[in-house]
């Protein structure tokens, strides 16, 4: 390749190749199903890697509900919601949404990444400023900075230190607090109550990323705004159909007069692609199997008890989570690499996460239990998370 100054940083990128070298690359593995047990590499493989928290994204009615859309309406919108975009079924699904999360509108984006890149984007002007936890998503990271106005950033869920950030700000100013409901590496569950009072206090607006807490959090799994009773103190309230909703696209929702704002300058809406139809009807499928089967969170958080009681009795830490996204600590970037591997010769498919997406120091293994999953394979999982510490002298 020719030493172009643009392109010296790809050549200069060597991390990638030495961990492959190594025969430890943990990075796009294809995999040949989904669901609770995977194929992958011709190997069936326990799946503990996945968002799919109700297990809806091979259920049958959510499949059939893809199929009678496509059939329908096609494979393609073959245009942007902004023009010719629209179809019925997405606002339909845009209705279930709002009345799921307790607003009198939503409004859907093509992925949750570009629904918080939008949203914030076209919200935080010049002048103005986005509060951000230090492990929000990346999604909301990337939003914060494409928007004109200024980035705070407060440490991970501490009331003190935001207060601070928030007392900084000149009262006149705008400023829009956004936090995780769920932090989707560490599984901490964001103090909202504690979060809305300081924004009630400094009249900030507040925007709340239910990505990992719809289908978890609720009597109903609307969502950690729900859970709080905070719904009418909360601006904005954010959502995936990747994970729980079994698939494709984002949405945010909030008042008419905001959304209608959003839904005419936000960039990241105005020129993607919708989602297809049989997106759209796959999550409405999955958004009814959620409502109509509150059996299935009481068996997701059942697992997630079995799964963080156990690891937690054999000596791992599992980082104060309290939710279905178990973190363990292992240290060091390479040792989350050789555990993984050691993880996956045992038939169990996990996801490492090491930094910059965590500190020096804090790599972690990241567990995602989902409703699908049988005691069996929990159990089976844990022997196999028992022999890897062991090896790797994390317990």
């Amino acid at each position: 390749m020719d030493e172009k100054a643009i392109l010296k940083k790809c050549i200069q990128f060597t991390r990638a190749n030495e961990t492959r070298e190594m025969g430890l690359y943990p990075y796009f593995r294809p995999l040949s199903s989904v669901g609770p047990e995977v194929k992958m590499g011709g190997k069936t493989v326990l799946m503990l890697g996945s968002n799919s928290y109700l297990g809806l994204n091979h259920h049958p009615r959510v499949i059939e509900a893809a199929k009678r859309a496509m059939d329908t309406y096609g494979t393609s919108c073959a245009g942007s919601r902004f023009l010719n975009g629209t179809l019925d079924i997405h606002l339909e699904l845009e209705e279930e949404l709002a009345k799921l999360v307790k607003k009198p509108k939503a409004l859907i984006f093509s992925t949750g990444f570009l629904t918080n890149l939008g949203v914030i984007s076209s919200l935080v002007g010049r002048g103005e400023f986005v509060v951000i936890d230090s492990l929000d998503h990346a999604s909301i990271v990337e939003g914060a900075r494409l928007a004109f106005g200024k980035i705070l950033k407060f440490r991970h869920m501490d009331m003190k230190h935001l207060e601070e950030r928030l007392f900084w700000i000149p009262p006149p100013k705008g400023k829009l607090i956004v936090v995780d409901g769920i932090f989707s590496m560490e599984g901490h569950i964001a103090p909202l109550p504690q979060i809305v009072e300081l924004a009630e206090r400094y009249k900030a607006a507040v925007m709340v990323d239910e990505a990992h807490a719809i289908g978890v959090m609720g009597p109903r799994g609307e969502g950690c705004t729900v859970h709080f009773g905070l719904t009418e103190r909360v601006d904005l309230i954010m959502g995936t159909f990747s994970k729980t909703l079994g698939s494709i696209g984002g949405f945010v929702a909030g008042d008419e007069v905001v959304l209608d704002y959003i839904q005419h300058v936000s960039r990241s809406l105005i020129f993607s692609a919708s989602i297809p139809a049989s997106a759209a009807a796959a999550a409405l499928e999955a958004l009814s199997i959620m409502l109509e089967q509150p059996e299935l969170i009481d068996k997701l958080w059942h697992n997630t008890r079995r799964m963080k009681g156990a690891l937690d009795s054999l000596g791992f830490d599992t980082y104060g989570s309290e939710t279905p996204v178990i973190p363990v600590v292992v240290g060091e970037d390479l040792t989350a690499f050789k555990m993984t591997m050691l993880l996956q010769e045992e038939g169990v498919f996990i996801n490492p996460v090491i930094s910059p997406a965590v500190p020096p120091g804090g790599a972690l293994i990241r567990i995602s239990l989902t409703a699908a999953h049988k005691d069996e394979q929990i159990d089976r999982a844990l022997t196999a998370f028992e022999k890897a510490g062991r090896a790797m002298g994390i317990i």
